[in-house]
């Protein structure tokens, strides 16, 4: 639909777990993702994840703070050059506060001390399997922003892959927050729009820019 005469408002998708459209205007956008950029570039950059059935991941991936990998976090890229990780900086954990304030409330965001970002990037063949944000040592919110091509993203359960579950679109600088009892939910990308993006952002693809909080 044209969001410019069906505008798009903030929604609850399940108790815990809020959309909250446009929330980075355009000069946000840009600023992160020339930060995206210098955060990808080696050593530590971008890598494709290996799955530990001998698969890959679709969408490639760049950390922050501490190196996700599955299904666990260490301080060097173990499983790519080894080299220490990118620092995560202190403007990005107060950016996540303030998307968590926006969305759950002051009181949510209080004790939310964001020490990592995971940076997935999308191609127009990429895609994200369910899965659940788990290996965290705490249950602080997590907030999920968007730049670059629309996705669909599936938003499910705590119980199980399958359904019931929302598909909703999520756009150029758009926030998701999970947190409370959505917190760990599966949930997924299966569908990228390639060419929806803002043209004057200049990004080819959708990056999706994930803060947690370790608790390590």
């Amino acid at each position: 639909m044209d969001a410019e005469l069906f505008p798009r408002s903030r929604g609850e998708i399940a108790p815990g777990a809020v959309h909250l459209p446009d929330w980075l205007d355009a000069g946000r956008q840009r600023e992160l993702l020339a930060a995206c950029r210098e955060w990808a570039c080696p050593p530590a950059g971008l890598r494709t994840v290996r799955t530990p059935g001998g698969g890959t991941m679709t969408a490639r991936q760049v950390c922050l703070g501490l190196h996700w990998y599955p299904y666990g976090y260490a301080r060097t890229v173990v499983d790519g050059d080894g080299a220490p990780v990118k620092p995560f900086p202190a403007w990005l954990g107060d950016l996540g506060r303030r998307a968590v304030a926006d969305t759950l409330g002051t009181g949510a965001a209080a004790d939310a001390a964001y020490d990592i970002a995971l940076i997935n990037f999308y191609d127009a063949d990429a895609r994200m399997g369910m899965h659940r944000d788990s290996d965290e040592r705490t249950d602080a919110p997590v907030v999920s922003l968007s730049l670059g091509d629309t996705c669909v993203f599936r938003f499910g359960n705590t119980e199980s892959r399958a359904r019931p579950y929302t598909d909703l679109e999520l756009c150029s600088g758009d926030l998701f927050v999970f947190g409370g009892p959505s917190r760990f939910a599966y949930h997924g990308v299966p569908r990228v729009h390639p060419g929806t993006g803002p043209p004057e952002l200049g990004l080819t693809g959708r990056l999706n820019i994930t803060l947690r909080v370790s608790g390590r």
